[in-house]
């Protein structure tokens, strides 16, 4: 159960991070709102990850090049992930971009499978299924004229992406000798730094007029980092002990708080969504839960 409280969690401050994002968009380029998803999470992290220690009794564990290759891996697939997302939410509507990103579940159950040992049972298959119809149809990318093929294929890139930043998140926590939770806060936190020190590099490097964008949006970009942070706790502590498809396919819920927050936050207007879809996201989420 530890799992499924874990990802509504990380449901209900990814919904946040990706609506200030979607604002801030407007006003900083693509790699600026990328980098404002990281640039202040490190020490959230670390101030976690300390704060952990003071109830567990154990040492820092032994960090092999294997994990080190694992977290560099998940650290870019998330930078090239959020970059993606941030270019869908300029090419349709909010709700239409978030939705077409959580094609990760399938993604990952059909990944994982292959390539990571992932063991899914029947049950849970047919909720992951389910689960990636229903976000399509609660999308509003079955409307006529609401997905073009270059949306579709960044979608699909994006959710990749994700995909595989969250099953090399799960190998890495997998290889340290200390108990959840602390093992998936050192991986936050070898992420966030790896990610923050790269892209934060080649902004300085390409683009250092962003540096100046982000600081005109402060609040914003801080509030972004934040959600991002906690949001991301979360997901990393629920796939160190939840096979990530699974946890996906329960966080497509996201869709349907993303489309109440674009319409109160965002102003965004929200077209009806068809109650199939509704029932069908509630039905993946009851059989990923089940299994």
């Amino acid at each position: 159960m530890t799992w499924i409280f874990l990802t509504l969690g990380a449901v209900l401050f990814q919904t946040f991070r990706n609506a200030f994002q979607s604002k801030l968009g407007a006003k900083v380029n693509t790699s600026g709102v990328t980098l404002a998803r990281f640039l202040f999470a490190p020490p959230i992290a670390l101030v976690y990850l300390l704060g952990l220690y003071q109830f567990y009794s154990v040492s820092v564990p032994s960090f092999s090049m294997k994990f080190i290759g694992f977290v560099c891996i998940s650290a870019v697939m998330q930078i090239v992930a959020t970059f993606l997302m941030v270019t869908l939410f300029k090419q349709k509507n909010f709700a239409v971009g978030a939705g077409l990103a959580k094609s990760e579940a399938l993604v990952a159950a059909v990944l994982g499978t292959l390539f990571f040992g992932s063991q899914l049972s029947l049950l849970g298959w047919v909720g992951i299924v389910v689960g990636a119809v229903a976000v399509f149809v609660l999308s509003g990318a079955t409307r006529k004229g609401e997905l073009s093929i270059k949306t579709a294929l960044i979608g699909l890139a994006c959710g990749g992406s994700f995909a595989l930043t969250s099953l090399y998140v799960r190998e890495a926590a997998q290889l340290l000798d200390v108990p959840f939770p602390v093992s998936a806060a050192w991986v936050l936190l070898w992420v966030l730094c790896v990610q923050t020190a790269l892209l934060a590099g080649y902004i300085a490097v390409k683009e250092p007029e962003v540096f100046g964008q982000l600081r005109r949006q402060l609040p914003l970009t801080l509030a972004a980092s934040t959600t991002s942070c906690f949001g991301s706790m979360c997901w990393f502590s629920a796939m160190s002990i939840q096979y990530v498809a699974y946890v996906k396919t329960l966080g497509q819920v996201e869709v349907l708080t993303t489309m109440l927050i674009s319409a109160w936050m965002l102003k965004t207007p929200v077209k009806r969504n068809e109650i199939a879809g509704l029932l069908l996201i509630s039905a993946a989420a009851i059989c990923v839960m089940w299994t």
